[in-house]
């Protein structure tokens, strides 16, 4: 048992609260410990009492601290905590460190054991790397919907028919991802949760993976196979605010324990409460959660909700910045990133607050990443549009390079825009359903090429038309359709040519790697741009409008070669084929502030990736001779 120090708890530095808190099982039987300054009393029940805490008072050490040892307490038993509270009430409470809890519509806490499954995956931890100049294609899934019994849950759907669990579905959904090109596996939060429709951003236990899936060990062999198949796991973290629900942490022992004071900033915009960060108790109480999944599951990676409620009193710039909060997102980022080896901490942060992906030592927030939902608003906004009046809103796809190189950021394609009659991906397209593939097609091809990271939440390769819906799983079956089946083979290869080609990752935070040929022709409503690194580059040109063009001039950099690699028009994806055979080599007429020209086929909204190879000749420049005059 780790040595517990509750002045450490109490400045907010306790790293490791659950191995202290909780239900620990030990020879003979169980220790139970909970927090709870302001109780009165406190009894222990559970199955191995009868629920009757008469005879089970626990333990206060005059500090709020309280324990008791049950020598006839086992594994798989459930219990709460009866707690007898500041203001008169008598409250059933869970457990805030209980390591497992009951299926819901249950509350109940379980004693879980925690060390008997035994990791295989030394070799992935030992050599993860922050992944900045490496591929980082992000899967986001809601586990308990990407694949579900008999499709979906019905009125006729039986407890055990609801999900499957994380073993089960361990070796189908890691084929999947490596079919796919995805480097990493990002999950929806797994703490513990009552409601199903909160995707679990309203916990109850902040130490307990949700019991809809399985046991803890489902859930580490789960990830142990997804190391050992060569695919990171990324957990989603909910820190901000926690579920009102009575049996949870919410006034705890009869006074605001873990939230705010009763006012206006005690509860969240989601009708949830708002952690009170400026505690130190409640840092320890989040600091020791983040590093629990970390620790026993062996998560490579973090993503941080709503840190703009974090910087910003109720995430309202106006309000001001909430400096005690921001000083414990710092504190834990700083812990996080110097206890566990190159652990990948990403912030979903919609505000300008300046350096969230610089470390801590420097005065930053410490991420290693920051969505750029700033990227993604502009470029959907920009698809939604008439191709006529595209052209006068031209910079809400050039405008992201203007800021792109000022954080680490990551392109998020989020559940948060296929949800709340938002519309699906390819559904938010303009026009008609052969127009919006074709519109979808391009805006992956400009996403996989544009720097940064990617993230696309399951069913967005899949084209799918219906938005998602946490009890049905996506709608496989489109995949017997020529348009669906078509985009899921182009949105394998274009994560294959983002995969293979450093050009396209390797200088993602580096301004080397990027080029605008023209970010201004507005006119036609085409952008192109270089992609390169020191060992390959290539152009990319966008035409988002319905026209054709052929012989289009672009400017290169040097005399070389083009070569077609991937057209989002292909016959293949279902496009109309208007493509580019054959090499195209440049000509040595400066064009656009470019030494050189290419003239190359560009079909209606369809994108284009050529490679480029130069050609080992000097530019020969044209000249004009002066005219003379006969005498």
């Amino acid at each position: 048992m780790l040595d517990f120090s509750s002045e450490v708890f109490y400045r907010g530095e306790c790293f490791y609260a659950y191995k202290y808190f909780g239900a620990h099982i030990t020879d003979g039987g169980v220790m139970f410990r909970v927090y709870a300054p302001a109780a009165r009393r406190i009894e222990l029940i559970g199955e191995f009492n009868g629920w009757n805490g008469e005879n089970s008072a626990m333990k206060n050490d005059g500090r709020g601290f309280y324990e008791l040892f049950v020598p006839n307490a086992c594994e798989g038993q459930m219990y709460k905590y009866r707690v007898y509270q500041a203001n008169g009430r008598i409250v059933d409470k869970a457990d805030p460190y209980a390591f497992a809890s009951e299926l819901r519509p249950g509350t109940a806490s379980i004693i879980a054991s925690l060390d008997k499954f035994k990791f295989t995956d030394s070799k992935w931890i030992n050599s993860r790397t922050k992944l900045y100049d490496e591929p980082f294609n992000i899967y986001e899934i809601h586990f308990g919907s990407w694949k579900m019994p008999n499709g979906g849950i019905t009125e006729e759907s039986k407890p055990d028919e609801l999900w499957y669990n994380y073993s089960e579905i361990a070796d189908e959904l890691i084929a999947y991802v490596k079919e796919h090109h995805f480097t990493h596996i990002e999950i929806l939060p797994l703490a513990e949760h009552p409601f199903d429709g909160s995707w679990g951003y309203q916990a109850a236990g902040y130490f307990s993976a949700t019991s809809r899936y399985g046991k803890p060990q489902d859930l580490m062999e789960f990830i142990n196979k997804c190391h050992n198949n060569g695919i990171g796991v990324i957990i989603d973290f909910a820190f901000v605010h926690f579920v009102r629900d009575d049996y949870a942490m919410g006034m705890f022992d009869g006074t605001p324990l873990y939230e705010y004071p009763p006012s206006d900033v005690n509860q969240s915009e989601w009708g949830s409460y708002n952690f009170n960060l400026s505690k130190g108790e409640v840092q320890s109480f989040l600091m020791s959660s983040a590093a629990f999944w970390l620790d026993i599951y062996h998560f490579d990676g973090i993503r941080m909700d709503a840190i703009s409620n974090a910087i910003y009193w109720m995430g309202n710039k106006d309000r001001g910045i909430n400096d005690r909060a921001l000083d414990f997102v710092r504190k834990m980022n700083w812990n996080l990133d110097n206890t566990f080896r190159n652990v990948i901490l990403i912030a979903e942060d919609s505000t300008d607050f300046p350096n969230v992906t610089r470390p801590v030592e420097k005065g930053g927030l410490g991420f290693d990443y920051k969505w750029d939902l700033g990227w993604m608003n502009d470029t959907l906004e920009y698809f939604k549009l008439d191709p006529f009046l595209r052209q006068y809103h031209h910079n809400k796809i050039n405008w992201s390079m203007a800021y792109f190189y000022n954080e680490r950021y990551l392109l998020p394609l989020s559940h948060d825009e296929v949800v709340h009659g938002k519309a699906t991906i390819v559904n938010k397209m303009w026009g008609l359903y052969g127009e919006k593939f074709s519109q979808a097609r391009s805006l992956y091809t400009y996403m996989f090429t544009h720097p940064g990271k990617k993230l696309n939440f399951m069913g967005n390769e899949i084209a799918q038309f219906r938005e998602w819906d946490e009890t049905k799983e996506p709608d496989w079956f489109l995949l017997e359709y020529p348009s669906h089946k078509g985009f899921a083979r182009f949105f394998n290869d274009i994560s294959a040519v983002m995969e293979a080609h450093p050009a396209f990752y390797k200088h993602d935070y580096d301004s080397s790697g990027f080029l605008w040929i023209d970010a201004n022709d507005n006119h036609n409503n085409i952008y192109s741009y270089i992609r390169k690194s020191e060992k390959d580059a290539f152009i990319v040109i966008m035409n988002c409008a319905p026209v054709t063009h052929e012989n289009f001039p672009i400017g290169t950099e040097y005399p070389c070669e083009l070569t077609e690699i991937l057209n989002t028009e292909w016959d293949i994806y279902g496009g109309c084929n208007v493509r580019n055979d054959k090499k195209i080599k440049s000509e040595d007429i400066p064009y656009n502030n470019f030494p050189c020209t290419a003239k190359v086929t560009i079909p209606p909204f369809g994108t284009v990736i050529f490679e480029v190879k130069k050609i080992n000749r000097p530019v020969k420049r044209m000249t004009v001779k002066p005219k003379t005059t006969r005498k």
